[in-house]
């Protein structure tokens, strides 16, 4: 069932979003090499905990975690750890929030230290790719056209497009419907209406598209262990140009002042 939501269940959607750039934020200051994933578990939980909401991912089908960190190879759903991240790493970070009942939950990529010019584009690429996706996000248009946006911004450059995991509808719940594939035909699927909400996140591979899921049952890994790159906006559709909820701002202010991260 899709749910379209009221200009004020919009507005508190917009809350609970900015809160997980916030959260993204005060991550991207402390983020360094030697730095143990599992630390930015812990600050992001105290973090969502200081200002009222709660995090979506703990316990969510029994997700051990408050976020996820996502290295290198690891396309999504990976677990901080006490491992620590090194010079070149890339990290994707997803964060989700509930407050005044409604979720927010977006993702950023960030590169640690140096990196070669290939990752860099691939993030880049990936970055970009969001955007051209929430372009389509407007009444009138279909599912399908965000996701052929998306899949021909990123198959131009030679990468992969993950398919087995895919954007969605968010609300009181994390995932609702529709799904959003990062892939698809333009002018097919589900007609877009005003005040649905979406959940847009391409997942692009430097590789193949191919992935698998580890013993864990969470942690998702490109096939051939070339490294993956992970966005994530939260989006309103609206007539002639989508509303993003969810904020990057705050995020790359701190990027670009934290002298451990290269900014894209």
């Amino acid at each position: 069932m899709i749910f379209y939501k009221t200009d004020e269940q919009v507005e508190l959607m917009r809350i609970s979003a900015l809160l997980v750039s916030e959260t993204l934020s005060e991550i991207a200051k402390i983020l360094r090499p030697g730095l143990a994933t599992i630390e930015i578990d812990k600050l992001a939980n105290e973090f969502i905990l200081d200002n009222g909401a709660v995090p979506s991912f703990y316990n969510y089908n029994g997700f051990p975690h408050h976020i996820i960190t996502s290295v290198n190879d690891v396309v999504v759903h990976g677990f901080p750890s006490k491992e620590t991240l090194k010079d070149g790493d890339i990290i994707s970070v997803d964060v989700g929030v509930i407050k005044n009942e409604y979720h927010g939950d977006h993702a950023y990529t960030f590169v640690i230290g140096d990196a070669s010019e290939e990752i860099l584009k691939l993030v880049r690429t990936t970055k970009e790719s969001l955007f051209v996706g929430i372009n389509e996000a407007i009444v009138g248009r279909r599912l399908g056209d965000i996701g052929f946006a998306i899949q021909n911004h990123n198959e131009k450059q030679g990468y992969g497009v993950v398919r087995d995991f895919v954007g969605h509808g968010l609300g009181k719940s994390m995932h609702e419907d529709p799904q959003v594939p990062n892939y698809g035909k333009r002018g097919s699927g589900l007609m877009l209406k005003e005040n649905l909400v979406l959940a847009i996140e391409p997942m692009i591979n430097l590789g193949k598209k191919e992935v698998y899921i580890e013993r864990d049952g969470w942690t998702v890994r490109t096939k051939d262990g070339k490294p993956s790159v992970h966005f994530e906006h939260d989006v309103c559709v609206k007539k002639g140009k989508a509303l993003i909820l969810s904020d990057y701002t705050p995020i790359e202010l701190a990027e670009k002042n934290n002298i451990n991260l290269k900014a894209v």
